[in-house]
């Protein structure tokens, strides 16, 4: 993983921040010995800080691996309220429901394994935060698919916005400079999908973004209307 942060700031958020708990060290220590990215105990806090602050009782995530975010999540959630976890790895989303057990979390979590923009239309709204944490290309559709269930003072937070693995920064930072100037062909699938989330929310006059620099850079949009 490539973090915005360089390690000791990283290490110094982390020092300030909640200490986790032992099921989340225990999934930290899983995703470092097996390097699966995860979004990491910076923006693990952060997301749940974002559901506590907007008194969420519903979040949907786009894409939840094992569990991880899910697990931050659900700890702001009140005793009645509902995560929808979403995977297409059947092998990870067992892993993710027994994470969320061995929290005491089971109960306000759903899961749903296939294709996430498939799942989305199955469940009414509202949802006060959402997270899209799946394929890049299809960040933008995700954002359309589940806009109106997010009602206002509800938030979109979307992970990988700055850089991962797959994203060519220098690309994405030309293409949100130059705009329209940019020559779109020339960027490769994952970039492009950021730089057509980040213009497409953005533009919408209902949100205010802002772009958050942890992990590898998380854009956080309000619905303020």
């Amino acid at each position: 993983m490539v973090d915005v942060l360089d390690d000791d700031i990283a290490r110094f958020v982390r020092a300030v921040g909640p200490e986790p708990d032992e099921t989340l060290t225990e999934m930290d220590a899983y995703a470092e010995t097996h390097g699966f990215p995860h979004v990491g105990p910076e923006v693990g806090a952060f997301l749940r800080f974002v559901a506590r602050v907007s008194d969420a009782e519903r979040v949907f995530e786009f894409g939840s691996g094992y569990g991880y975010s899910a697990y931050w999540f659900a700890d702001a959630l009140p005793d009645d309220g509902e995560i929808v976890l979403t995977e297409v790895d059947a092998d990870e989303l067992e892993q993710a429901r027994e994470y969320m057990a061995a929290g005491g979390y089971d109960d306000r979590a759903r899961y749903e394994l296939g294709d996430a923009l498939e799942t989305i239309d199955r469940y009414d709204g509202p949802f006060d935060v959402v997270l899209i944490d799946h394929q890049k290309h299809r960040y933008a559709e995700a954002f359309e698919a589940v806009r109106s269930a997010v009602p206002v003072g509800g938030v979109v937070v979307a992970d990988n916005a700055v850089t991962a693995s797959v994203i060519e920064f220098d690309d994405l930072l030309a293409a949100v400079e130059d705009g329209e100037n940019t020559d779109r062909d020339a960027l490769d699938d994952h970039t492009r999908g950021i730089v057509d989330y980040l213009e497409r929310v953005t533009a919408d006059p209902a949100f205010e973004t802002i772009l958050v620099p942890l992990g590898q850079g998380i854009a956080v949009s309000y619905r303020v209307e």
